[in-house]
């Protein structure tokens, strides 16, 4: 089975998107990542992937005295952070630790971070539905004792993940999505561990703003996609990744009709580290505003690339799940309006869809046989 996590950093897609990220960080932003020790909770996931990667590689040029990535590996991927670790073992530590129960303060160097990151959380629904309380948990119990721990550091910055999802199911009158909607959720369903932890979280990190003066930036992600998000994440281009590689029809389940944008994993990341080192408490939506794409065009943009890539055979299919609560509460449109972070933050993703398909097929393809 392939994974979509490879563990060579000389992927060349890999390293194409490093290099576009550093690219894109002002001389300013690079200026407050030099001689930093960074924390990253939930290190072994999707985003991690990315963001450990690409600390790892401008270690020696930004002089970033460590890098202490946390994770319990309940969803994360253990080996590829491992290799990591091995390429330089004096700059990147790694600890096995639960952000619900265990104690920051006992991880050697904590103390000393002054940019942390803070994504330890179930993303996937089919996983945070599995995982409720400690979806919940992670993204309010473990916040609240980082934010404890570090209310009286000298910190340049803190990012707290939140989520597109804390919108809801937005009225058609406020799409594209600003950043004041105070959105249309349900306290009570499927997703609600998820959205209304996203919620109370950015509530949490405003009061220790406005109490110490903490440079908190809150990130709201849409819809990310690309290296590094596993084949078995359970997420829609995950799902659709998984069916190329193993040959099978791209199957939805759904009429296809609901719509997304969908950004590539470079542009997101860069715009998460500029929310990062943005320096003061702010929230910004980070994805793409264009084009909003129906899930069925979004398969077919798989099956093509797939086919180029893979030799892909298949086709799209329609189904109905076998979880009742499949489509409960799932939100008809999704897509941002990045204003705010253009202005603020410099923000401008990149990657079309159909070229961000076709780079994470050919990463997977890259890695497909020491996956195998």
């Amino acid at each position: 089975m392939i994974e979509a996590i490879a563990t060579q950093v000389e992927n060349r897609i890999l390293r194409e998107d490093m290099q576009t990220i550093y690219q894109h960080l002002s001389e300013q932003e690079k200026d407050k990542l030099r001689d930093s020790t960074i924390l990253l909770t939930g290190c072994g996931g999707f985003l991690g992937y990315y963001f450990m990667h690409f600390f790892a590689q401008y270690a020696e040029e930004l002089n970033i005295q460590r890098i202490i990535g946390l994770e319990n590996f309940l969803t994360g991927t253990k080996d590829w952070l491992d290799n990591l670790v091995a390429s330089n073992p004096e700059v990147i530590k790694l600890h096995e630790f639960n952000v619900i129960t265990d104690s920051v303060e006992d991880i050697p160097g904590a103390a000393e971070a002054n940019l942390v990151i803070h994504m330890a959380s179930i993303a996937s629904p089919t996983f945070y539905r599995i995982y409720p309380i400690e979806t919940v948990d992670a993204n309010i119990t473990g916040l609240r004792r980082l934010l404890d721990f570090y209310a009286d550091k000298q910190l340049r910055g803190f990012l707290f993940f939140s989520s597109s999802e804390i919108y809801g199911d937005p009225f058609p009158e406020f799409i594209p999505t600003s950043e004041d909607y105070r959105g249309n959720v349900a306290t009570i369903g499927p997703r609600a561990c998820y959205d209304e932890a996203k919620r109370f979280g950015e509530t949490l990190c405003y009061l220790f703003s406005q109490k110490h003066n903490m440079p908190i930036g809150i990130a709201r992600p849409f819809n990310n996609y690309g290296p590094g998000m596993s084949i078995h994440d359970k997420r829609l281009p995950a799902d659709f990744a998984k069916a190329v590689v193993e040959g099978r029809d791209l199957e939805i389940l759904s009429d296809g009709t609901p719509t997304r944008t969908f950004c590539y994993i470079s542009d997101a990341i860069t715009g998460y580290l500029k929310v990062l080192l943005h320096g003061q408490f702010d929230v910004f939506n980070i994805g793409m505003d264009k084009p909003e794409l129906s899930v069925r065009d979004f398969a077919g943009f798989f099956n093509t690339q797939g086919k180029a890539i893979f030799n892909y055979q298949g086709k799209i299919s329609f189904n109905t799940s076998q979880d009742k609560e499949y489509l409960t509460d799932n939100p008809n449109r999704r897509c941002p309006n990045i204003s705010k972070a253009r202005q603020l933050l410099a923000y401008e993703p990149q990657m079309g869809v159909e070229e961000g398909i076709r780079r994470y097929l050919e990463f997977l393809f890259i890695n497909k046989e020491q996956a195998l």
